[in-house]
């Protein structure tokens, strides 16, 4: 029997969870055959969705709930959480006003 996997997490980024992270959590998501959600306010979705988690708008700041039951599912949430740690790869600079250097 699987047991029920829970982290909570904080949207770093500057630019929250937009088309880009979004991807990039699916696409993690589905490397795994344990079923993930997220959940933000009460709201829960399929991890393995890049639209659904795009309904979740989450900002810089959000806290949010992974959730994973299965074989693999620390294995989910260690890799996912660890995307949210280094803020997906994206730095300040990447939202610096068009014409800056």
């Amino acid at each position: 029997m699987s047991s029920t996997i829970e982290k909570v997490v904080t949207v770093q980024n500057p630019m929250g969870i937009h088309m880009r992270p979004a991807d990039l959590l699916s696409r993690a998501a589905g490397r795994f055959q344990c079923q993930i959600e997220i959940e933000k306010d009460g709201q829960a979705i399929d991890c393995k969705s890049i639209m659904s988690i795009l309904t979740l708008g989450a900002r810089q700041g959000s806290q949010l709930s992974l959730r994973a039951c299965g074989v693999d599912a620390q294995e989910a949430i260690d890799a996912l959480s660890e995307l949210f740690n280094q803020g997906f790869d994206e730095s300040d600079s990447e939202v610096a006003s068009p014409g800056r250097p």
